[in-house]
C-alpha cells in the first residue's frame, strides 16, 4: 500500500498507528502541507479536498478521509480490531469517542481553518482558537471513556486511542494544558510504549523536519 501523508497531520499519524498495528506493510509518500503540495495538480486528482492522507491499497483502489481508510483497514485485517465485533453498544461507545476529536476537534482546528481564523485576527487569536477546541474536546473525550481500563475502553487500544493520541501530540506542540487530564497522558504514556505507535510518531517520520 501507498500512504500519502504529511508528517505532522493529526489524520495521517492515525492511519500510520492503525497500519502499524495491524502489520500491514506500506510506503510513506510524503506531501508537505506547509508548502503547498496538496494543491498540486497530480495530487488534487488523487484527492479533491486537497489534503491528507490519501491510501492506495494493493489492488490499486484509492481511498481518502482518515476515518474511512481506518474503517477499510479494519475490515481488510480484522486483528487487532479497531472497533469492537460483538457488543454493538460499546461499538457505538468507542466510536463516539473517537468522532469527538475526528468531527468536533479537528476539522476547526486543521490547518486550513487556523490559516482563516490567523488571517481574519492574529497568531494570538489562533493559538487561542486552537487550545480552546482542544480543551473542550479533551473534557468530553475523558467523560465519555471507562474510568479504569489502561486504555480508553479495554486492555488494548483501540480506534478511540488512535484518535486520542494523534491529537495530543497536537496539544503537546500548542502548549495547551493538560493537567486537568490525567487519565488520557496516562493513556497516551501506554500507547506510545507500544512499537506501533513509537514507529507512527511524526517526529520518526522520513519528512520530519525538527
Amino acid at each position: 500500500m501507498r500512504l500519502y501523508s504529511y508528517w505532522r497531520s493529526t489524520t495521517s499519524y492515525r492511519v500510520r498507528i492503525a497500519l502499524n498495528l495491524k502489520g500491514i506493510a506500506y510506503d510513506s509518500i510524503p506531501v508537505d502541507l506547509i508548502k503547498g503540495e496538496q494543491a498540486a495538480d497530480d495530487y488534487a486528482a488523487l484527492n479533491p479536498i486537497k489534503g491528507v492522507p490519501t491510501l492506495i491499497t494493493d489492488d490499486g483502489a484509492l481511498i481518502t478521509q482518515s476515518m474511512a481508510i481506518l474503517d477499510y483497514l479494519d475490515h481488510v485485517v480484522s486483528e487487532p480490531a479497531l472497533l469492537p465485533r460483538d457488543d454493538l453498544t460499546q461499538r457505538a461507545h468507542v466510536l463516539a469517542a473517537a468522532m469527538v476529536f475526528a468531527t468536533d476537534v479537528h476539522p476547526v482546528n486543521n490547518l486550513k481553518v487556523v490559516k482563516k481564523v490567523k488571517s481574519l485576527s492574529d497568531d494570538a487569536t489562533g493559538l487561542a482558537w486552537m487550545q480552546d477546541w482542544m480543551r473542550q474536546g479533551f473534557a468530553a473525550y475523558d467523560a465519555l471513556i471507562a474510568p479504569d481500563t489502561p486504555f480508553s475502553f479495554g486492555d488494548m487500544p483501540d480506534l478511540a486511542d488512535i484518535c486520542l493520541v494523534a491529537q495530543l501530540y497536537n496539544a503537546h506542540r500548542w502548549n495547551v494544558d493538560l493537567s486537568p487530564f490525567p487519565r488520557l497522558q496516562e493513556i497516551e504514556m501506554r500507547c506510545l510504549a507500544l512499537p506501533s505507535f513509537q514507529a507512527a510518531k511524526p517526529e520518526n517520520q522520513k519528512d520530519a523536519t525538527l
